[in-house]
Order: structure tokens, then sequence, then C-alpha cells
């Protein structure tokens, strides 16, 4: 399994149990590609085509053999309830509204998103869902702030995710819910160099530390 796109993520591997590595990976790959689903699309009806195909696979994982790597490595990977991951994709689904989002549209994007998928790692590793859950609220918000290209809605994002709980997480978690308060604090007006050695070197003392 490729590691993720993201490098923050991709670190964030070196600290989850060496048999628990390979379905973190599929599931932060899942994410990444249901963000390209939106992404890499000018018209909303194609990503939506995209999300319902997802939203599919992921349904019938447990009886129609998959052919996608990320779906196999998840159809294989214990502890996993591949429904469990359905309402990801309705997180992502949100994006898919005019902008600006409001507060509540933001509200169910960071909880089908972030939410379902920290809970997800969590279960996986052993972890406290409902603190993980949390925190997932927070990353998710954080991380749609510097990647949005609407000023208002990466505000307004901003803004909840600094109201986000965090408890006691799973250190792969710990690792990104600590970068995103860090963004947080830092503000919109502070470049995100996503992937710069300083910032890796920083997620390296958060994994450490919990920042």
């Amino acid at each position: 399994m490729p590691l993720p796109v993201d490098p923050e993520r991709a670190l964030s591997l070196a600290y989850a149990p060496a048999p628990a590595r390979a379905a973190l990976s599929a599931l932060w790959r899942l994410d990444e590609q249901l963000g390209a689903s939106i992404v890499r699309t000018e018209t909303p009806a194609v990503a939506q085509m995209r999300l319902v195909w997802w939203h599919d696979a992921l349904k019938t994982l447990c009886t129609d053999r998959p052919v996608d790597p990320i779906l196999v490595t998840l159809a294989e990977a214990p502890g996993i309830d591949p429904e469990a991951l359905l309402p990801l994709i309705d997180g992502w689904e949100v994006l898919l509204e005019p902008l600006p989002l409001s507060e509540e549209a933001l509200a169910t994007y960071a909880g089908a998103r972030g939410g379902t998928l920290f809970g997800v790692v969590a279960t996986l590793l052993g972890g406290d869902a409902d603190a993980s859950e949390q925190a997932g609220r927070g990353w998710a918000l954080a991380d749609l702030a510097f990647r949005i290209s609407d000023r208002v809605t990466a505000e307004r994002a901003l803004a909840l995710a600094g109201s986000a709980s965090h408890g006691r997480l799973p250190k792969p978690l710990a690792i990104l819910a600590a970068l995103a308060r860090r963004d947080v604090r830092r503000g919109l007006n502070r470049p995100r160099r996503q992937g710069s050695p300083m910032r890796v070197a920083r997620a390296m003392v958060a994994g450490l530390t919990g920042l």
C-alpha cells in the first residue's frame, strides 16, 4: 500500500503499531481519494457520481471482491467495519454545497469527515473513540480552512476548529490533532507550509510530547 500523499499523515504511520500500518495508510488514502473527487472536477454532478461510486464500493465491500488497492486493504483489515466509513462520504459531499458554507454545514462536515475518520482509526488502534471523534472534528475543520479558496468559509471553519475538545488520543492521531491546534493558533494569515522540514520536525515532537 503506497503512503498517503499528505506528508504529515505519512509520518503518523511511524507511530502506529506495525500490524495496523497498512490499514491506517488505507484509511488516510481513502480520505485523500474522496477529497480528490471534489477537487479534480469543476462539475458538482461528476463529483457526486464519484462519491456515489465510493459509497457503493464501501457498502458492498464485505460481499463483493474489490479491485481498488485501498478497498482491498480495508477488506482484509481486521477491526474495520466498512459501513462505519460511509459517513465520511457524506462529509465530503457537504463541500459540494454553494459557498460560503454555513456554520451548520461546517459542523456536519466536521463530524462526518473528521469525526468518522478519527473514530474508525481509534477503534483500529484501541483508543478512545469518543475523544478521537472530537479531535477529528477540529482536525477536519483546520485542514479545510487552509485548503479552501473561499475566505469566509475558511474563517468560519477555523473559528469552529478552535472550540473542538481533545482528550487522550492514539499517537498517530495526537500528531495530527496537535498540528491542527497549532494551525488554529497561528491563524490564516500565517502560511501553512505543509511538508516543510520544520513542520515535519514539529510533528515528530508532537508525537513524543502531545505538543
